[in-house]
């Protein structure tokens, strides 16, 4: 577990189960649905839940959105949505694919999948929040 930024939301120190053994990356959205502007297509959706501490009653909107099939933690095959969006974690931006669905009954609203971690982090088991620490640390 870690926390990590999404600036393009405005949300700060969010959660997030690192899964090497999950293949891509998860968030947590629910009220998804593709709207018509202007002739295109444009995503709308909301992020995490009226429970979390971090939730505004806000939607969000994708232009540039995917449709894919991913096989869930049970593994039974379904289409998601996905985005890319930027991710900030140990004080970096980085440009993450992440699969919208919905997690209430995860305990974490994202989830960080191998596609994410590969050739960039040495996921160690024993440990949690060094990014949130590493920021911390800093800041002082």
């Amino acid at each position: 577990m870690d926390k990590i930024d999404l600036p393009e939301f405005q949300i700060t120190s969010l959660e997030a189960k690192v899964d090497t053994g999950a293949f891509g990356s998860a968030l947590h959205c629910h009220h998804i649905e593709v709207l018509e502007e202007s002739g295109k297509e444009l995503l709308r959706f909301q992020l995490l839940d009226p429970s979390h501490p971090e939730f505004e009653d806000n939607y969000y909107y994708a232009h540039s959105f995917g449709l894919k099939e991913v096989k869930n933690s049970f593994g039974t095959r379904e289409e998601r949505f996905t985005i890319i969006t930027p991710l900030v974690i140990f004080g970096q931006i980085f440009t993450v694919e992440f699969s919208l669905t919905d997690r209430k009954d995860m305990r974490f609203p994202v989830l960080l999948g191998r596609t994410f971690l590969r050739k960039r982090f040495l996921v160690d088991v024993s440990k949690k929040n060094l990014s949130f620490k590493k920021s911390s640390l800093n800041k002082k």
